[in-house]
């Protein structure tokens, strides 16, 4: 099992999921906080993202070979809507309509004609 989670195949799929989760925090994380002054803002999400870009790096250098990088660019897209969905839900309080559902369906159908190119 361990291996098979530090593939090429899987370990930059994790790592994506990772660094998303804090590039979420870094960018939209501060509007939970109005108050906040806009330098303090920019100065904890760039701190957030330093961490986004030391899983983000790795994810593509692993992961290039394995997939394209338009696979891997899609791979990172599909995964960071899925983790922007959770959090605007979850952490902002913003309700999804079927419009995002839909715009989300159609972003996912052009991921599948990416991982259908040779």
């Amino acid at each position: 099992m361990i291996a098979f989670l530090g593939s090429a195949r899987v370990a930059p799929i994790l790592l994506l999921l990772v660094s998303n989760l804090f590039m979420t925090f870094a960018w939209y994380g501060h509007l939970k906080f109005p108050r906040l002054g806009m330098s303090t803002a920019i100065l904890m999400s760039w701190g957030i993202a330093l961490i986004e870009y030391c899983l983000a790096v790795p994810a593509n250098r692993i992961g290039y070979g394995v997939y394209s990088a338009a696979q891997l660019k899609t791979i990172q897209e599909v995964i960071t809507l899925l983790i922007f969905s959770g959090f605007s839900v979850f952490v902002l309080g913003e309700m999804l309509s079927w419009r995002h559902l839909l715009g989300f369906a159609l972003i996912a159908a052009g991921a599948f004609f990416i991982f259908q190119a040779k």
